[in-house]
């Protein structure tokens, strides 16, 4: 059974920094892009950042680029977020997904897995 766990979501001050992990499981990942999103309860889930599968291409929201940026770890199953200068507008349930082909994408419809979420909460 393929599982997608998230961790290292918390609470922190604006301008603080955070970094989410991704593990895969019940399958190799390596070939997959892999994908980022969030969603404030009550709208929309919006795509935050993707990863083709070798870690060579990778796209961001305008609102996050210069601040977070997204890495596979060595291990062929981790993908990472890391999130600085946050600000209180990114505050959300934060999202990982997986693409069996292998190509970025910030359509969340392409995504075939996704773990259950991770809180970010931003204080001004």
């Amino acid at each position: 059974q393929v599982q997608l766990v998230e961790s290292g979501g918390g609470l922190v001050q604006a301008g603080g920094s955070l970094r989410l992990s991704c593990a895969a499981s019940g399958r190799t990942f390596s070939n997959y892009a892999m994908g980022w999103f969030r969603q404030v309860q009550g709208e929309e889930r919006e795509p935050v950042a993707a990863i083709n599968w070798n870690g060579s291409h990778t796209r961001y929201a305008e609102s996050v680029k210069g601040r977070f940026t997204i890495s596979r770890g060595n291990g062929v199953n981790t993908v990472y977020l890391q999130m600085n200068s946050l600000k209180s507008e990114d505050t959300a349930v934060y999202y990982c997904a997986g693409r069996r082909l292998g190509t970025v994408t910030a359509e969340a419809e392409e995504y075939e897995y996704w773990g259950q979420g991770t809180q970010v909460t931003v204080s001004s």
